[in-house]
This record gives structure tokens, sequence and C-alpha cells, in this order.
């Protein structure tokens, strides 16, 4: 059961707001009834939507893994003109946005969907879904370097959560290193900063899995469909990490 003013977004029907004021004004009938109250509960399977007389399908949720290249936007729309992810996801019809960021120069592994509640819930920072990345970074990190992230390091809005992290390559003759380093949260440029606060900043960064999905050989710009195991999967890890989360306050 979902409010009904949301299920008419999702449908796109028209905004939320709009909807909002669609039903206010007496336009939406739910099994043959007007229903003019904010907050009313439908179930989109079962329910008989109808908005001016025109009858309303539910819109097929739909979960795509993209692999994003360097240099697009992380949205939907952007006001400079710039390539952003949906400029690559032909052939979907539906409303689809990211489950969470990857930075302008950040690559790699990018979830997206129509779905609210999948999406919030694998973003939830409670829930610590781990997201692996291959950082190249300038210099080669000494291994006292790695283990601050591993033990988690002060960034200016706090400290970070431990981190799994191991050398992956060292070009001796560049100077530079392969780190793979998986974090639990989600925040702005976290791992960029993390680097940086350990005086090796990142070159490049490419996101390769999200929870157990991996990116493999998916090419640079590509997308495909999550099969309903990969889709459960992830709900599975994102609900164990919120029952850890819950057990953790309760022995503090």
């Amino acid at each position: 059961m979902e409010r009904l003013q949301k299920i008419l977004a999702q449908a796109g029907v028209a905004s939320r707001r709009k909807c909002e004021e669609m039903i206010l004004a007496g336009k939406v009938e739910v099994n043959g009834e007007l229903v003019t109250t904010l907050g009313t509960k439908v179930d989109p399977a079962t329910d008989i939507i109808k908005v001016s007389g025109r009858l309303v399908r539910g819109e097929n949720k739909i979960y795509i893994m993209f692999n994003k290249p360097k240099g697009v936007i992380t949205s939907a729309s952007d006001d400079k003109g710039r390539k952003v992810v949906t400029d690559y996801l032909k052939g979907i019809t539906e409303r689809v946005y990211p489950v969470g960021r990857l930075d302008y120069d950040t690559e790699g592994l990018l979830l997206l969907t129509n779905d609210g509640e999948f999406a919030n819930l694998l973003t939830h920072p409670k829930h610590h879904v781990p997201k692996t990345y291959l950082a190249t970074v300038k210099g080669v990190p000494h291994g006292t370097a790695l283990d601050k992230l591993k033990a988690g390091i002060k960034l200016e809005d706090g400290m970070t959560a431990p981190a799994e992290v191991e050398y992956k390559d060292i070009d001796e003759a560049n100077k530079e290193a392969v780190i793979s380093i998986t974090i639990h949260e989600g925040r702005n440029r976290q791992v960029r900063r993390m680097f940086e606060a350990v005086s090796h900043p990142v070159i490049r960064l490419k996101r390769i899995s999200f929870g157990d999905i991996m990116l493999q050989n998916l090419k640079r710009g590509s997308y495909r469909h999550l099969t309903k195991d990969e889709i459960n999967h992830l709900q599975q890890i994102a609900k164990a990490g919120m029952l850890r989360d819950n057990q953790t306050r309760k022995d503090t």
C-alpha cells in the first residue's frame, strides 16, 4: 500500500505536488469513489485509479546497472548542458533516478531505478551496504597510511567507519598505486577525501561493486537490467545491515 499521490507521480501523471492538487480538486477516483484526502493509501496492483475519468496504469518497476563514464553527471538533467546518465539509457521509457551518486570525475557501477523504497533501502546510512572502488593514487602509500583508512580516519564531517583496503598494483616508474577500498557509507566525495587525508590524492576512481553486485565486463556507457536474484540479494544485504545497527544500539 502506498500513498495515492506517490502512485500518481510514479505513473507519470504529474509531479507529486501537482498530483496532490488534483486530489484536493476532486479529480481522482479510486475504485469508482472520489478521493479528496491526501495520504490515502492504495494498492496499485489491485485498485482501479482514474484521473479526470482516465485510467492510470502503474509504472513497471525497473532496476538497472550502468557503467558510468568519467565526465557524466549523476542526474536526470543538467542546466549546464553536460552529459547525464539518462542520456545513455536508450530504450528505457520509465523515469528512473540514481541510487546514490558518483562524482563527475568518478566512473563505474551506478544503480538506477524507479522504485523509491528500494533506493532508500540501499542508501540509508544505517544499512551499511558495502561499495568497492579501485583508486589510482599519487605515490605509493605505506602500510601505516592504509592502516589509518582501515581503522577509520577523521574528516571534516567526522570519523569514517572502518574500511577494507588492499594494494592491487604499484607503478614505481610513475609513482602511482592502485588501491582497492570498500566503504560502508555514502558521504560526498568520501573516498577521495579519505586518500587526501593520508596525503595520497586520487588520480582515477572507479566503483566496481555495490553490495555483491559486480561491474565485471559491462562496457563503459552501457547498462543492463538486474536479475531478480540480484535485486533480492541487495535488499537482503541492506536489511541485514539495518538489523546489525539496531542490535548495536541495543547493546550500547
